[in-house]
């Protein structure tokens, strides 16, 4: 018997239901660890796929004592650790999940998770699929159950890769290049985390709106990386002006930021780069633009002070 177009509509509707394969389950895009130098603190970046699900951990998460700081930066969730373990007395609605362990050792960061109700799913379930994740060990998720899940993660370090003057008046731009770059320099061992457009003090020799970039990664391989983004700048760079420095720390330190804003305020003497005293800053092209290369890089996803156009005195 021939189906008329009503039937056909519901049978394609029951279909399509029945190729969700995990329909009580948000796999998160992926997931890296940095630590400090020292081991004692992490930051955790998830990216995720569901707005909601990242915002409804933000909200909760920051409750436990481990959990310094979240911010969100674009399309990821930023979580600044303590190590450590601690019990976390959860309670419906009010605190209902949160990260509740910290361990680092030479070469992996383990992040224990927990959750009542939906929020043992989202702890259990979601994030042990992840992208990055080495191995899990998860709990029974749903209905009204507490759940968790231990998630181990390659230990990584930041890498900020700050660039200025690719360009000529004629063409080119720094920021896409940069972008494009990081993107293909990206792989298992060093992940493209974010792009930074820093407003700098527009000098009389500036190609147009005087911005310097940095790109940042979360690497296990930094000499590798370093390396791969430098080929890469000087094959499609169309200045003989180019700075690229690096900087490894976890975060930067007070001189950098200082310099930083220096540059931002004003034309600084060039003799200045050469009062920074950071083991953690590597110069690799010493071209003119090296100083706005330098002064990016601590202004890496803070992108309201990185964007801001200074007048010369404030």
């Amino acid at each position: 018997m021939e189906l008329c177009h009503g039937e056909t509509g519901e049978s394609t509707r029951r279909d399509f239901m029945m190729n969700i394969s995990e329909p009580y389950v948000i796999h998160y895009p992926r997931i890296v660890a940095i630590a400090q130098k020292n081991g004692t603190r992490v930051e955790l970046v998830e990216f995720f796929d569901c707005v909601g699900g990242a915002m409804w951990s933000k909200c909760h998460y920051v409750q436990s004592p481990i959990v310094e700081q979240v911010r969100c930066v674009g399309s990821t969730m930023r979580y600044l650790l303590k190590t450590g373990s601690v019990d976390l007395a959860l309670e419906g609605s009010r605190f209902p999940a949160g990260i509740s362990a910290c361990m680092v050792d030479d070469s992996e960061i383990g992040i224990r998770y927990i959750g009542m109700g939906g929020g043992g799913v989202g702890a259990a379930a979601c994030r042990s699929g992840a992208a990055g994740v080495l191995r899990s060990r998860s709990d029974e998720s749903g209905g009204g159950k507490v759940a968790g899940s231990t998630i181990w993660l390659p230990r990584m370090q930041r890498v900020l890769i700050g660039v200025d003057d690719t360009d000529t008046p004629e063409e080119g731009a720094t920021w896409t290049l940069v972008h494009n770059i990081a993107k293909a320099v990206e792989d298992e061992s060093s992940v493209y985390l974010s792009h930074t457009i820093v407003q700098l003090f527009p000098v009389p020799y500036r190609t147009k709106n005087c911005v310097g970039l940095v790109a940042e990664f979360a690497t296990t391989d930094p000499d590798w990386l370093i390396s791969r983004f430098r080929q890469l700048l000087e094959r499609y760079t169309l200045s003989d002006k180019t700075g690229m420095a690096v900087y490894s720390g976890f975060t930067p330190s007070p001189e950098l930021i200082a310099f930083g804003w220096e540059v931002k305020r004003g034309e600084i003497n060039p003799g200045l780069l050469e009062t920074l005293r950071d083991t953690d800053l590597r110069i690799i092209l010493n071209g003119r633009g090296i100083i706005g290369a330098v002064a990016a890089l601590p202004f890496f996803t803070q992108y309201e002070e990185a964007l801001e156009l200074c007048n010369g005195k404030t």
